[in-house]
């Protein structure tokens, strides 16, 4: 993998809504960004994500108004990674805690977002080359047995 570390991979134009927003705004700020999450804070600090996940299994499933807070329906706590960490210790957080979307922290700051589309984007760029060199060497084999 060309990219090593989460702090290469990551998102950083992140929206972020306080605790207090309705779950309607967050989900037009959503619509308009074309976003499938927000961090969502208090006090200025993390405590939680608002997923599309969320909207199907805490929100809709369950009937609650859209005129609620998000302190109703978010993912918290905030589960999170460093910048520095691995991209393999991001994938194996997401594949633990079953989740797609994990913010990374630097401080009491999120500075991004890695995403499982993230992850299969990169992984995707890893398999095309390398199945190219297997191609190479496969086609050099046949046409030296011509």
């Amino acid at each position: 993998m060309a990219h090593t570390f989460v702090k290469d991979i990551m998102i950083s134009d992140l929206a972020s809504l306080d605790l207090s927003t309705t779950i309607k705004d967050a989900a037009k700020i959503m619509d308009e960004k074309n976003i499938g999450c927000v961090i969502v804070t208090k006090n200025n600090l993390p405590v939680g994500i608002l997923t599309e996940r969320d909207f199907v299994k805490r929100i809709t499933s369950k009937e609650i108004p859209l005129s609620s807070t998000l302190e109703k329906v978010i993912s918290s706590p905030l589960i999170d990674i460093g910048p520095d960490e691995t991209v393999w210790e991001a994938a194996q957080i997401m594949k633990t805690k079953n989740i797609h979307k994990l913010p990374v922290r630097k401080d009491d700051k999120i500075i991004g977002i890695v995403t499982t589309t993230d992850l299969v984007k990169i992984c995707s760029v890893g398999s095309d080359s390398e199945m190219r060199r297997i191609c190479d060497q496969i086609l050099t084999r046949m046409e030296k047995n011509m």
